[in-house]
């Protein structure tokens, strides 16, 4: 009867795993709920959520530059017009552009991307459970490792079982029957996680992700410069409308690949 020993094996790997998996979407799931309740994002927020600190530089160069307090050369070159910023994040591409007032665009985007000011923004956005921790995207994501690995694990125990010598129950059951439960178990949570469970991006969670679509849907509504902010936003310097301000970044694009 060591069969039974190893039946015990596969059912404490499937349990304990389903239920770590259960808690976690329960749990993302409370998170979610409670963060997209009464929360407006901002520019700088959705630009963050769209594309990370990157896209939330790249729009503040643009809102910049369409208020005339910074040009954007198609060389690709940086100049301050107005070295006042309204708001941390243009002041910290100020800084960036330093004290000559003129720099390429390539280093003040990336010195900008890892400033204080979006680590800030980048750390509120966490809190708020809008955005995906740094180095851990989501525990549901390894709940379902676990679960996977718990298949696994039963198949192999099942397969072990059978290879034993004699491996009968009192009431003429096969011995792989016993052993289709806890595999069928997991698989069941595995499908269930995939079609309830919401994915994660790189930087938007979940609610994110619903806000950011609420964000869109009322782009419609907003005034012209808005609308054209939540575009270079959400979709990034792709829908920058000018031929000039388009050919600074992609001389950047261009710059920064050859180096």
């Amino acid at each position: 009867m060591f069969w039974v020993l190893l039946l015990l094996l596969a059912w404490a790997a499937a349990g304990t795993s389903c239920t770590r998996l259960c808690l976690a979407a329960v749990r993302a799931a409370a998170v979610d709920a409670e963060a997209a309740r009464g929360h407006d994002l901002t520019l700088y927020e959705a630009a963050f959520l769209s594309g990370g600190p990157a896209r939330v530089a790249d729009l503040t160069l643009v809102s910049m530059a369409r208020q005339r307090r910074l040009l954007l050369a198609h060389t690709g070159w940086a100049t301050v017009v107005d070295p006042r910023g309204r708001d941390e994040m243009e002041r910290s591409v100020i800084g960036a552009i330093g004290p000559e007032g003129q720099s390429r665009i390539a280093p003040v985007r990336a010195t900008t991307a890892a400033a204080e000011s979006v680590r800030g923004l980048a750390d509120r956005l966490v809190a708020a459970g809008l955005a995906v921790p740094d180095g851990a995207r989501t525990t549901v994501a390894g709940a379902v490792r676990q679960v996977q690995a718990a298949a696994a694990a039963v198949v192999a125990l099942g397969a072990a079982a059978l290879l034993l010598p004699a491996q009968t129950t009192g009431n003429a059951v096969p011995v792989a029957v016993w052993f289709t439960l806890p595999l069928v178990l997991t698989l069941s949570c595995l499908a269930i996680a995939r079609i309830e469970v919401h994915p994660y991006t790189r930087w938007a969670s979940p609610a994110g992700q619903r806000l950011l679509g609420t964000l869109a849907r009322h782009t419609d509504d907003a005034a012209d410069d808005r609308r054209y902010l939540t575009s270079v936003a959400v979709r990034g310097i792709r829908a920058i409308g000018e031929p000039d301000l388009r050919a600074a970044f992609t001389h950047r694009d261009r710059s920064t690949k050859g180096q």
